[in-house]
């Protein structure tokens, strides 16, 4: 990575440079960061203990969904923490979404900013509103300059992205051009421009635009970074200026890695995260696994009795953002399976996950024979809930030309509810699909385990997963 050289906000000061107030405040959350990432496991706990006594002791008194749930735990202080912290009960999506505005604190504390929201349904089919805080914005903007810093990113190369799921934005030819990467990157002199498009324009025109856009990185989800390594590999294709793919969302497997370094000859930086809870783990510096980040979430990885596992163990996933007085999510069952890795040989005391196990998206594939990720926004899911008393939900694909939406409703949904919903699938995948509704109780897992809000019954639909 080059020289960071930032953005001096006083006239005539180029170099130490003197940043504006919230961009001071961000680089002093980095600079603890920086040094806190070395420290042994048993530092980091203790850290984090402090947090998550501060956070649970405001959700019990500020939050009503805590109330109840936190009296018979007992003390959540000092040495008493370790101990009642097994005693909490974990926080599974249907009580978020039956919880509703209960979840959300009534006295946000002194410096933690403007609230905003955003809706997910992650890999459950259970969408769900969430709710964060300037503060909570503060340190998540705190670990993607670190994660910048670990994979030695030159921030004036020029990003760009294919991950925009609304379908009147970014879309082909032209796609869409920002400044810079992000505000976080704008902090750094002479930063480079961002391009965007949308992720469903089909492979031919994503890889017509990158290589008009010619970018020094590139953002998109693991299966789509597939289907271009693919397509360029079979076509001859190069994007001689490419440094490293990007990949979000989505369940990375070693074989994209492969295809991406065959393909363009570069490496995959990965991220795991959620809508909802933030930064779970970042990919490390030095080596192809991930390390939890600890100074923002604690990550607790359990077997099927609720216990932890030993390093070379696979178990659940379950998170406890660190820093949302918003709306607090604690020890949520985020509904992946992760497995633990011993300790790291790069020498940080962050914990190791060897492998990330979940989020495996299949593709819709139209009558043309084009495929596209399913996925959903924010925008399109808060649609989705207000059209109708949807409790969980699953599109299946049963052909070239159909659509069921499987649906777990509060009641047996009207008529123009109904049509209101085929409306939004229609518009939502842009054909006219025939679609047709199915009433469950529930919702199964599929056989490893996950819940898929996406699944299709036809060939060769699956984007790369175990």
């Amino acid at each position: 990575m080059s020289a960071l050289s930032f953005t001096s906000e006083v006239e005539g000061i180029e170099w130490p440079a003197l940043p504006a107030p919230g961009n001071a405040a961000l680089l002093a959350v980095l600079f603890q960061m920086e040094q806190s990432q070395w420290w042994p496991p048993e530092e980091l706990r203790r850290h984090q203990d402090r947090q998550l006594a501060s956070l649970l002791d405001h959700a019990r008194r500020t939050v009503p969904f805590y109330r109840d749930r936190l009296a018979h735990v007992g003390s959540l202080d000092g040495d008493a923490l370790s101990e009642a912290w097994s005693r909490v009960p974990r926080l599974r999506r249907s009580e978020i979404q039956a919880a509703g505005s209960d979840l959300i604190s009534t006295a946000l504390p002194r410096g933690h900013g403007e609230v905003y929201e955003t809706f997910t349904s992650g890999s459950t089919g259970r969408p769900i509103r969430s709710t964060r805080s300037d503060a909570w914005f503060m340190l998540w903007r705190a670990v993607t300059l670190r994660d910048h810093i670990w994979q030695r990113r030159d921030l004036r190369g020029k990003l760009a992205g294919i991950r925009e799921s609304d379908r009147k934005v970014a879309t082909y030819p032209q796609g869409v051009a920002h400044g810079a990467w992000s505000d976080i990157e704008a902090m750094v002199a002479g930063h480079g421009p961002a391009v965007g498009l949308n992720i469903h324009c089909s492979v031919e025109q994503q890889v017509e635009w990158l290589v008009r856009q010619d970018p020094d990185y590139l953002l998109t989800f693991p299966s789509n970074a597939a289907y271009l390594a693919e397509y360029c590999l079979s076509r001859g294709v190069r994007l001689p200026k490419l440094r490293e793919v990007i990949t979000i969302s989505e369940r990375l497997d070693p074989d994209v890695r492969a295809t991406c370094r065959e393909a363009w000859n570069v490496g995959i930086g990965d991220i795991y995260s959620a809508r909802e809870a933030g930064y779970l783990a970042l990919q490390c510096s030095d080596y192809e696994h991930y390390h939890v980040q600890s100074e923002v979430t604690l990550v607790e990885i359990l077997d099927e009795a609720g216990r932890p596992v030993a390093p070379g163990g696979v178990g659940q996933v379950v998170v406890t953002p660190l820093h949302n007085f918003a709306m607090p999510l604690i020890r949520y069952e985020i509904g992946d399976l992760a497995e633990l890795g011993g300790p790291c040989g790069c020498g940080r005391g962050l914990p190791v996950l060897r492998r990330i196990l979940g989020r495996t998206q299949q593709m819709l594939v139209l009558p043309s024979g084009e495929r596209r990720i399913p996925l959903l926004s924010s925008g399109s899911l808060k649609t989705l809930i207000a059209a109708a008393p949807i409790r969980q939900y699953q599109l299946c694909q049963k052909s070239l030309e159909h659509i069921e939406l499987r649906l777990v409703t509060a009641r047996r949904l009207e008529a123009g509810e109904e049509e209101r919903l085929r409306g939004w699938v229609r518009e939502k995948f842009g054909y006219p699909f025939v679609v047709s509704f199915s009433y469950h109780d529930e919702i199964p897992r599929n056989p490893a385990g996950k819940y898929q809000d996406f699944v299709s019954e036809l060939g060769g639909a699956s984007a790369p997963g175990p």
